[in-house]
């Protein structure tokens, strides 16, 4: 691998400290004279973009802040932006300290999905929300051996804090990574950078209400974003192959507007998440408050969460038994016994099965080592493993370490009651 990509920088650096500049005016003129369909493409809004002898193209387009993608407006951004200075609690998705103009929602289309040198990127495309428009821009490979041009226009005319993308981790800024190396003597360095990844994100709140975290499967499920005549993304690299073979700027761009879709719907996912978390005491469906309320337990901010927590634990659904049992942990780490245990004695007189062999036995070792009670945690073990055994036959993972550890658990504490007697009720000494 390392020859290669050696190989690759030599040609590239040779190609181009070969060439020449020449006049300007007749430069400028076989330069337009080398760009297929020039003037059909500046109708699209594409302009060639020139360095080193090379090109690739470049497509801006820009909407008004009032423009609706899905169920918000982007320059909703802004509000959310907003909030988040104000809001009482940090998180990995606040953009506190940042300018709205810094969140900079990136996107890619590759030939493939492997990570290999030969898995070309031929189209970067980027949004940013500024005071009174968005700009989306779009850089294109148009033929092979013109990255050092792509590269030199995306890098050059970026001016980014923090990259937002959908699972940019793991897929994109990797491969952009690189295909990189193979000019990156002479085109600008990467610069380092902070990263939203939205993927991530949905994970945490909808891994188990979507079937797919999908892009297009969470737009269309929390966004109401539909796509229309859009080109499903597995087509993207036939049709860029197509385009190789006969650059005309309809076969391209069909692409360039999927990948604009996808950099406006992170634009409305990234709002769509923050109001997520800045209102997640008041989210209606209790599966997003719960997954919202851990995610803010996760990261440190208790108090925050333990707010979510109550208001979840009221409500009349079966994602109240779950809060009340995270709150009680919650407690309990702060060393909130009598809280924590009332949660516990609540869960064990209305929970099911499961949240009884669960609020049993925390009350059994609350009892135990925080109240010194031993008789009432012997009562309360009692419970719990009346409460798990019927579980554990109807289970095939069942195992006898299980049983051991519960019977022990119960003959400690069977002594250790008798022993409490003991030095309560004496008995008659010997003389």
């Amino acid at each position: 691998m390392k020859p290669k990509l050696s190989q690759w920088k030599e040609l590239l650096a040779a190609r181009h400290q070969s060439k020449r500049p020449a006049d300007e005016n007749e430069e400028a003129a076989k330069q337009r004279s080398d760009v297929p369909y020039v003037d059909l493409w500046q109708e699209y809004g594409v302009k060639p973009y020139w360095y080193e002898g090379d090109y690739c193209l470049v497509r801006e387009t820009s909407y008004p802040l009032a423009w609706p993608h899905g169920r918000y407006r982007l320059g909703d951004l802004h509000d959310v932006h907003r909030r988040w200075q104000e809001a009482p609690f940090s998180h990995p998705l606040s953009c506190r300290g940042l300018a709205v103009s810094d969140l900079f929602f990136f996107d890619t289309e590759t030939m493939g999905l492997s990570s290999g040198v030969g898995n070309v990127m031929f189209l970067l495309g980027h949004a940013r929300v500024l005071g009174d428009r968005v700009v989306v821009r779009q850089h294109v490979l148009p033929y092979p051996g013109a990255e050092a041009a792509l590269y030199q226009s995306f890098l050059s005319d970026v001016d980014y804090t923090t990259l937002v993308t959908y699972n940019g981790k793991a897929f994109d800024w990797p491969r952009l990574k690189t295909r990189h190396a193979l000019v990156r003597d002479v085109v600008p360095r990467l610069p380092s950078f902070g990263h939203f990844d939205l993927y991530h994100a949905a994970r945490r709140l909808w891994k188990d209400a979507l079937d797919s975290l999908r892009l297009e499967e969470v737009e269309r499920s929390l966004l109401s974003i539909e796509r229309g005549e859009d080109v499903p993304g597995f087509l993207a690299p036939m049709m860029y192959k197509e385009f190789l073979h006969t650059p005309h700027p309809d076969r391209m761009m069909p692409i360039l507007r999927h990948n604009e879709n996808d950099v406006l719907s992170l634009i409305s996912l990234y709002i769509h998440l923050s109001i997520q978390l800045l209102e997640a005491a008041q989210l209606a469906d209790p599966r997003e408050q719960l997954a919202a309320a851990r995610w803010l337990e996760a990261v440190g901010e208790t108090a925050a969460a333990r707010n979510v927590y109550e208001q979840a634990s009221g409500k009349e659904t079966k994602e109240a038994e779950a809060a009340k049992w995270q709150l009680s942990l919650l407690y309990r780490r702060e060393k909130r016994y009598e809280e924590a245990a009332a949660i516990w004695r609540d869960l064990l007189a209305g929970g099911n099965a499961h949240w009884k062999v669960k609020a049993a036995l925390e009350l059994a070792k609350a009892y135990e080592h925080h109240f010194r009670d031993a008789k009432e945690a012997h009562r309360y073990a009692v419970m719990a493993y009346e409460a798990w055994r019927p579980l554990a036959r109807a289970s095939r993972e069942r195992s006898e370490k299980e049983e051991m550890e519960w019977r022990k658990r119960l003959a400690r504490l069977e002594r250790k009651k008798a022993k409490s007697s003991f030095a309560h009720f004496p008995g008659k000494r010997k003389m």
